[in-house]
């Protein structure tokens, strides 16, 4: 399914530190027909994956809270984000992802999720793709502590929140992360919770 007003692709490695920026040289075919060459970078971390845990009985979702040092950075005052659990698929399935980071994350261990759409979220500069899952919780899934795996230095607070105060969050700018506004608007299109 090759777009056929691109042609003369080049890449071009710039960085490959901590994942891989490449530079692509194109030639893209614009309206009118002409050809102009065109220059972008786009960045590769791989493929990702996120999950808003739900608990309909008590009308709560499990979000993370960790420090983002890009946002940081940016403006992001103290440089911590509240977000949906999510990772990286390294090679896994979109599914399998999941259940593993819910459970290295929030220390739930769960088994049933449900893929409710997939996104790019920066399509003008990172490759990544986002599935987005929602999978029901209880406390009697709690296996662990949470926080992260060890070696990927998270260091992530598991948070248990109503709701509708995680809605308020959003509307005050508390939870500024796509991926999670996304899932918590689904959820509120949805009707996830009777009583919202």
């Amino acid at each position: 399914m090759a777009n056929e007003h691109i042609r003369n692709i080049k890449k071009e490695l710039l960085s490959d530190n901590w994942y891989t920026l490449n530079k692509y040289s194109f030639e893209y075919q614009k309206q009118d027909g002409s050809w102009e060459e065109q220059h972008r970078e786009a960045y590769d971390r791989g493929n990702g994956a996120g999950i808003l845990l739900y608990n309909k009985e008590k009308e709560t979702v499990i979000l993370t809270r960790q420090f983002r040092m890009p946002t940081y950075v940016n403006g992001n005052k103290d440089g911590m984000m509240i977000e949906v659990c999510a990772g990286l698929l390294d090679g896994d399935n979109p599914e399998d992802c999941i259940r593993k980071e819910t459970e290295e994350e929030t220390g739930y261990k769960i088994n049933n999720v449900e893929r409710v759409f997939e996104t790019y979220m920066s399509p003008g500069s990172v490759t990544e793709i986002l599935y987005l899952f929602i999978g029901a919780y209880e406390d009697k899934m709690k296996v662990g502590e949470g926080g992260g795996a060890d070696n990927e230095t998270e260091n992530i607070e598991v948070l248990e929140i109503p709701f509708k105060k995680a809605i308020r969050m959003i509307e005050s700018n508390e939870i500024n992360d796509a991926k999670t506004i996304l899932l918590m608007q689904w959820a509120q299109i949805n009707n996830l919770f009777e009583n919202q």
